[in-house]
């Protein structure tokens, strides 16, 4: 029973000590990679979310995305994607692409869903890679369906 509460005792001041934005967010159980991707000529560094783990984590909890970062979900096969800002504190873009990754469509200025029910944003058609970056950025750089993704 001591080492029990010497163990919770710890765990807790261990939290404590963290930052604010840290403490938080719930722990991560995988890393991410870094891969640098282009759209139409615009290059961004990305993580890459290829397992179910992280596909499913996506950017929750995330209180700010620089403009050149994003996170690119990789799909083992193209289908229809539903995708939902649960627990996501930021408004994003949400670019799909097909096998061929090309640009499907795009869920502009897809805003945080503060309620128990979220709402879905789709693609248009079968999707394999999805794309989320800084909300109103697509708009900005011009982005539209036909484009090409290039992984580099």
């Amino acid at each position: 029973m001591c080492l029990r509460r010497f163990a919770i005792g710890l765990f807790l001041a261990t939290v404590q000590s963290l930052s604010p934005a840290v403490a938080s967010q719930p722990a991560t159980k995988f890393t991410l990679r870094l891969q640098r991707i282009e759209v139409s000529g615009h290059n961004f560094n990305v993580e890459i979310a290829d397992t179910e783990s992280a596909r499913e984590r996506g950017l929750m909890f995330r209180t700010h995305l620089a403009a050149n970062r994003g996170m690119l979900f990789v799909y083992p096969d193209a289908q229809i994607r539903n995708f939902w800002m649960k627990n996501t504190l930021i408004p994003l873009d949400i670019l799909f692409f097909d096998s061929a990754r090309r640009l499907i469509n795009i869920s502009a200025n897809t805003p945080p869903c503060k309620t128990a029910s979220c709402p879905t944003y789709s693609s248009a058609a079968p999707a394999r890679y999805v794309l989320e970056i800084r909300a109103g950025l697509a708009t900005r750089l011009g982005l539209k369906p036909g484009e090409r993704l290039a992984i580099r």
